[in-house]
């Protein structure tokens, strides 16, 4: 049974019970406790935590998920990917024990004509908490289970909460026997290799405190609603379905493994070494395909971090296994092949998608040439120093600044006779990893934070939030915040935050800054600082009293800034503008991958794989300025998700849209984008559309800022100014700008070669008069030279001149010039002096531990830096001790 058709039946049975197919939420899930959602459960976290009302008693859904912690275990072991599907049903409030037990038997063991899942009922065990007795009841009253089938085990196994105060409870595993072949008999306390977990039903009964670790908390009380959370793994029942051995040989990975081994002429299962490679590439080029997917874009920082070290994990197992082109044009659209029938989007968005792919890639590509050249350095200067082992702090260096794989460099190592110390990048992984996650664990307790939040929309209800309509509302203080506690008031000169009853402030979301404003009451006013959604339903402003005491209950007048309102209007709609404008230029698959607005400025996130060049620019903010000249009608539509989809409506990638949207249109099919901000009634009041920047933030993605309205005529207005100016000083129309400019650079790069020749000659008619000055050092002659101004190539220069005109003797140079305020020094040998056993490299030591810095080079040749011109004169002292021996 493919994969699909798993998940078709797994929802087609739940809806048939009467749950809500909830749609999988995007892996950028809005959770400051996630880089990616890891489990069914998290876009269902906020019900279960009583932040939100649930709008369905019960709901289904098969959850995308990436995990990320073992990364570098992937493919060392069968059991370890980042992406998989987690099969889930949950109930609040609805049913509990018997309803989740029932519904999960039903499925299992149903007839696959039936539409089950036809596991044999003989080769189902289940685990169930050792104190509850009520679930082992029902497993023998519903599936007629026998004792010996239904085993105990304790909290660390068998209770589940989510690792911080909230909900919890005990959980019931199933699991399949697979048969002695697998390991020994006794269920899965005996073995969980034979005996395979495949489903986590959750009763989430109690609140906890006090969570010190898996099995260690208090329980507080009983929950006021008995909720139900499952989760099945869909790849294990899929390999498990499809006589597989794991999760890498099913329809969804095997065939990217397949290519993989067309394109490398290795077999899969011939090789452990290989093998672990063929999994990486299979396993990170499907986590990759659905990451990009949902809006992910590689870089050096959080979510694009991650997707980056997949890639370039995938790429560089490629060439371990022997493949040396570009590999993801020949591996991704077979996952996306695979993927399609249960993510029909990725389909449709595959020219997106492969562009970011192959554009990484290519960096990659061209990273691995940048970091073997600092590779070659670091193994150069260890072997200098006769030292055999590469270390690691310059090992964990190559991996975390310039993205190269510590196998590589292992293997890169021994190619030039090198070890490297494993242990020392171990410990610095280990305490970048300690740091990731105590950052993490500091972020827990940010659910908590939202207490005074829920007690306050508990208390009162949602905000009446009127920002499409109302710049002023006249409104009730329902509640006063401060540092997460309730407050009766707030004097002049404290900054708290204010919940009404009522207000037509914008929350800042969707890129849109907040507004800003001011709440007015009798005796007293307030500056709006900020506007929040804590959590949904609820807006909460920031305000700083300026005159008077605010208190709770006060009657007040929140009036939004009419100026500032009018600017962020024309930002918004000129953001979708521009989009709008970019695809038709660029083509559709310049999707906006992220945006930022605020009055008079916007800038715009895209996929693309490289700079618009000056008439892609050009066309760009002609387009959007055509549409502003046009007046096009701005519109607003209110629909369920999937008419906004039919409707053509383009979707923000990483957000996360209830069952409702609201869909702005401009100029009807020309921009349809779901969209929560404010926005203009016709494009002609956006003003004007003034592009003043493209550029890269990351491997295919590229970002576009703009000016609108006011803002974009005073920028021009300043461009004019600026050509005025230099129209005066060049005495020259504006049109003759650009040639005057460029023939007075062209004299300027003139005059600075013919500087450069004079002052060579001049270093060259000087370099007599130093040889000259040479002094005798036990027959050595011996040149110490300060050299103002001369920096770089030019003190090279010179003591080479120096050098070629002590040939009668052994010589050594040592030229020290000081441009930049900063030493930089050349020690020169001729051979005489290097028979005699003098090395240019141990000299340059010396100069340069008095001068602050170091060195290197050959025998006869070798230069540095340092950072004290203090310490020249010391410098050349040394040289002269060392010569005198």
């Amino acid at each position: 049974m493919e994969t699909a058709e798993i998940r078709r039946r797994f929802l087609s049975h739940f809806e048939n019970a009467g749950h809500t197919v909830v749609p999988s939420a995007p892996l950028l899930f809005d959770d400051p406790n996630l880089l990616f959602v890891n489990a069914g459960m998290v876009p269902f976290k906020p019900y279960f935590l009583g932040q939100e009302t649930p709008p369905f008693d019960r709901a289904t859904s098969v959850q995308k998920c990436v995990r990320t912690l073992d990364i570098e275990e992937v493919g060392k072991t069968t059991r370890h990917g980042t992406f998989f599907q987690m099969n889930g049903n949950f109930s609040f409030g609805d049913y509990f024990k018997e309803g989740a037990i029932t519904l999960a038997w039903e499925l299992i063991t149903k007839s696959v004509d039936d539409g089950g899942l036809g596991f044999d009922p003989e080769k189902i065990w289940v685990t169930v908490l050792h104190t509850d007795t009520e679930a082992r009841e029902l497993w023998k009253k519903v599936a007629g289970l026998p004792d010996e089938r239904i085993q105990d085990r304790g909290l660390l196994d068998n209770y589940w909460h989510m690792g911080v105060e909230g909900p919890g409870g005990p959980c019931s595993e199933i699991y399949v026997d697979r048969g002695p072949e697998y390991g020994p008999d006794g269920g899965p306390e005996a073995d969980e290799d034979r005996f395979l977990e495949i489903w986590n039903l959750v009763f989430m009964q109690e609140e906890i405190a006090n969570v010190t670790a898996k099995d260690q908390f208090d329980v507080i009380q009983p929950l006021p609603k008995q909720n139900i959370d499952t989760g099945m793994g869909l790849e294990r029942v899929a390999y498990l379905l499809q006589g597989k051995e794991n999760l890498y040989e099913i329809d969804e990975v095997f065939p990217v493994i397949e290519r993989a081994a067309e394109l490398t002429g290795r077999s899969y299962g011939a090789d452990h070494t290989d093998d672990v490679r063929f999994r990486v590439v299979a396993d990170h080029v499907r986590s990759s395909l659905m990451l990009i997917g949902d809006g992910v874009t590689p870089g050096n920082e959080s979510r694009g971090y991650v997707l980056r070290r997949l890639l370039r994990r995938a790429v560089r197992s490629m060439r371990l296994l022997g493949y040396e082109d570009p590999a993801l044009p020949q591996l991704l659209p077979v996952s996306m092949e695979r993927m399609k029938a249960s993510y029909p989007e990725l389909e449709t968005d595959f020219a997106r998608i492969s562009q970011i792919a192959y554009a990484e890639e290519e960096a990659f590509r061209q990273t691995l040439g940048k970091g073997t050249q600092i590779f070659d350095v670091a193994a150069g200067e260890t072997k200098q120093s006769g030292g055999s082992v590469l270390s690691g702090s310059q090992a964990f260096q190559l991996h975390d600044t310039y993205g190269f794989p510590i196998d590589l460099t292992l293997e890169m190592a021994q190619e030039q006779g090198l070890s490297v110390d494993q242990e020392g990048f171990r410990s610095l992984m280990a305490e970048q990893r300690a740091r990731a996650k105590a950052d993490a664990k500091s972020k827990k307790g940010l659910h908590a934070d939202t207490t005074v939040y829920r007690e306050t929309i508990d208390a009162f209800g949602p905000t009446d939030w009127v920002a499409y309509t109302n710049l002023i509302t006249e409104s009730k203080v329902l509640a006063l915040l401060s540092g997460g506690q309730s407050v009766p008031v707030i004097t002049e000169g404290q900054v708290g935050e204010v919940v009404l009853d009522r207000t037509g402030f914008y929350a800042e979301s969707g890129g849109q800054n907040a507004d800003a404003g001011v709440l007015r009451w009798d005796g007293g006013h307030a500056e709006v600082l900020d506007v929040q959604r804590p959590i949904r339903g609820l807006v909460v402003h920031q305000v700083r009293v300026v005159q008077g005491e605010l208190t709770a209950g006060s009657e007040v007048s929140a009036e939004v800034d009419h100026e500032w309102r009018i600017g962020a209007r024309q930002a918004h709609s000129g953001t979708h503008v521009v989009h709008a404008a970019l695809r038709e230029v660029l083509g559709p698959t310049a999707l906006q991958s992220g945006s930022y607005n605020r009055p008079g400025y916007l800038r715009l996130d895209f996929g693309w794989g490289g700079a618009l060049d000056p008439e892609q620019f050009h066309q760009v903010e002609q387009v959007s300025n055509r549409a502003l000249r046009e007046d096009l009608q701005v519109s607003q539509h209110w629909m369920t998700l999937p008419e906004a989809r039919e409707f053509g409506a383009l979707a923000l990638f990483g957000e996360t849209y209830g069952e409702e949207v609201r869909v702005i249109e401009i100029g009807g099919p020309w921009s349809r984008e779901l969209c929560g901000g404010t926005h203009v009634e016709r494009s002609s009041q956006i003003g004007t559309v003034v592009l003043t920047s493209d550029s890269s933030v990351g491997a295919g993605n590229r970002r576009i800022e703009a000016l609108t309205g006011i803002e974009g005529f005073q920028y021009l207005a300043r461009e004019r100014d600026l050509v005025l100016q230099l129209s005066d000083v060049l005495k020259a129309k504006a049109d003759d700008l650009p040639a005057r400019v460029q023939d007075l650079v062209s004299r300027l790069k003139s005059t600075e070669k013919e500087l450069e020749k004079f002052r060579t000659a001049q270093l060259q008619a000087g370099a007599g008069d130093v040889a000259k000055s040479a002094e005798d050092i036990d027959g050595v002659a011996f040149v110490a030279h300060r050299a103002e101004g001369v920096g770089g190539g030019d003190v090279r220069q010179l003591a080479l001149d120096i050098r070629g005109r002590l040939a009668d003797r052994p010589a050594v140079v040592v030229v020290i010039g000081t441009a930049g305020d900063k030493p930089s020094a050349v020690v020169a040998l001729n051979p005489q002096a290097v028979d005699r056993g003098l090395s240019a490299q141990q000299l340059i030591a010396t100069v340069g531990e008095r001068i602050g810095g170091r060195g290197g080079g050959k025998a006869d040749v070798a230069q540095g830096g340092g950072t004290d011109l203090g310490g020249i004169d010391a410098a050349f002292a040394a040289v002269r001790d060392a010569l005198r021996g």
